[in-house]
């Protein structure tokens, strides 16, 4: 089996490596570095915690001449401020066997003066976020005509978040014969171009990406969850897993923060990390995290890329991720280092785009369950299981509907029943399933009223108050029912037949349909009798009329 001594590594590294229990290389250590140390440029795809980072620091160390001081001759670039000292907090590990090593870590939140004493006094190596190295070049300050070895650690996060041109300032800085090294766990086109136009002959590693995610080490669980049943959801889930460390992720920085708040007052031990928290704060969060002070850590998207902590036996989606990548790599924050994890997403009714998505790129199903507080609860109606898609709710409205004999569009049968097999169609006054909607569908067949000539016009005199009548009994039904689904009655003010309608239009509520076929039969009636009241009411005031009339002559 392969060791760091058939690399060319010098004894007092592989040393300090075998004292903190590193004594064979990782897969892409072992694919990478021979590459590396021969001064080679690579592209390296791999997934998180492989040992990426000890992959591209050996090669760097080994080359670093100790006895020039002044300008840097490694720069390794990162998309963010945590895994820039990540990488720093690693390469000052090993550098306890290269004696005489200075090195700098450059990112935002820090303070700016010591940065630029440091690099007065001369340093070995940087690692830096693309934002605060512009900086420092803008001000004269980091001489990169030195550089003999450059690396870009997460360059698809960096293009992701907008770095192309920073990152191309960058490169263009350094020595035309540096080495490059790119390091991402995804190859998009983008860096490919990137690669194609600053590097010379790149040799290609990739390692372990047949396996988009690492299915083996990480159970995958999807709990769906109403909107306002997620918090409790969430609760739901911690009690139940018991996660030693764990990472909960949200979409922004205020949710991040407000959700961090009401697990606080829960009285869990969990605390914050997005970019609204000065550096300072976040090395303190991190610390705490890593010593196992903090069992839960509430964090964005922008923060995953720099959470390398062993013992994270968990990461829950409070918010599910817009992106496929972004799943991958929170979900990677666990299992790593062959340990197993568990990471859970919770979905609501407005994720199942994204859930599909998930699914479809990374080829697999995820199993479902469903939350007891949210099925217990009084809007359980809004589950993901019991709303059907968009596409189901409007197939079945294409093409034109039916006419009746006496001029009345008729409403569309189930979509059982309809010969094209689409799904969503109308039911008529008939009892059928609640997925149906029969008041939806009531609601619209006694609004239509008749239509004159076969333009599809309105007969004012019948329609305005068939529809009054048709959807007052609708919202009398969510009023007096103990229904699923809660409404503010306060909110609808003028046009409560429309808003009816809307509301059956877009949701489902529960098992109301037997009630709801009835009550639509009902709303029907009742649009029938206005109807018949008012042409009654017409007849007798022409016979008036003709009696006047006939009286005169």
């Amino acid at each position: 089996m392969t060791n760091f001594n058939s690399f060319g590594i010098s004894s007092a590294a592989i040393e300090l490596l075998a004292v903190n229990g590193i004594t064979q290389p990782t897969e892409v250590q072992e694919a990478s570095i021979p590459a590396l140390m021969n001064g080679e440029d690579a592209i390296v795809q791999a997934k998180t915690g492989t040992g990426k980072t000890l992959a591209f620091l050996l090669p760097i160390f080994e080359k670093l001449n100790l006895n020039v001081t002044g300008a840097p001759q490694a720069l390794v670039v990162a998309p963010t401020r945590e895994l820039a000292l990540q990488i720093a907090t690693e390469a000052r590990k090993l550098a306890d066997a290269y004696e005489g090593v200075r090195i700098l870590a450059a990112y935002g939140g820090q303070d700016v003066e010591r940065q630029l004493r440091k690099l007065e006094g001369g340093c070995h190596l940087v690692v830096g976020t693309p934002g605060r190295l512009l900086d420092h070049m803008g001000r004269g300050t980091l001489d990169m005509t030195k550089i003999r070895t450059l690396v870009l650690d997460e360059a698809d996060q960096m293009l992701h978040m907008g770095f192309l041109k920073e990152v191309e300032q960058i490169i263009m800085a350094t020595s035309p014969s540096r080495q490059t090294m790119l390091f991402s766990a995804t190859m998009p086109d983008g860096i490919r171009r990137l690669s194609a136009q600053y590097m010379r002959k790149p040799r290609d590693f990739r390692v372990g990406t047949e396996e988009t995610v690492p299915l083996k080490l990480i159970r995958q669980l999807v709990v769906e969850c109403t909107p306002r049943g997620k918090l409790a959801a969430l609760r739901e889930y911690i009690e139940r897993e018991r996660p030693y460390l764990a990472v909960i992720f949200c979409r922004t920085k205020r949710r991040a923060a407000a959700l961090n708040a009401e697990l606080q007052e829960m009285g869990y031990a969990s605390d914050e990390l997005h970019g609204d928290l000065s550096q300072n704060k976040r090395e303190q969060v991190m610390k705490a995290f890593r010593d196992a002070k903090l069992q839960l850590l509430v964090a964005t998207d922008v923060a995953a890329r720099g959470i390398d902590v062993e013992g994270i036996t968990h990461v829950f989606n409070y918010d599910i991720p817009q992106d496929v990548e972004y799943y991958i790599h929170r979900i990677g924050r666990t299992g790593r280092a062959g340990e197993k994890g568990r990471a859970i997403t919770f979905v609501t009714p407005h994720d199942r785009q994204e859930l599909e998505q998930i699914e479809r790129q990374t080829a697999q199903k995820l199993p479902r369950e469903i939350s007891q507080t949210s099925a217990q609860s009084e809007d359980s109606g809004e589950l993901l299981s019991n709303v059907r898609p968009k596409a189901e709710r409007t197939g079945g409205r294409t093409g034109k509907n039916k006419r009746s004999e006496n001029g009345r569009r008729e409403a569309r049968g189930s979509y059982r029943d309809e010969p094209s097999g689409r799904s969503g169609g109308r039911r008529g006054s008939g009892g059928g399933r609640s997925s149906d909607r029969p008041a939806s569908s009531a609601g619209s067949s006694a609004g239509t009223g008749t239509r004159s000539g076969g333009k599809n016009k309105r007969s004012e005199s019948s329609a305005r108050p068939a529809k009054a009548v048709g959807m007052s009994g609708a919202m009398a039904r969510r009023t007096d029912e103990s229904g699923s689904f809660r409404r503010d009655s306060s909110k609808t003010t003028k046009g409560s037949g429309s808003s009816a309608s809307a509301g059956g239009r877009t949701r489902e509520y529960g098992k109301a349909g037997g009630k709801g076929g009835s009550s639509a039969s009902s709303r029907q009636g009742s649009g029938s009798s206005s109807r018949q009241g008012s042409n009654r009411s017409s007849q007798s005031s022409r016979n008036s009329d003709n009696r006047g009339r006939g009286g005169k002559r």
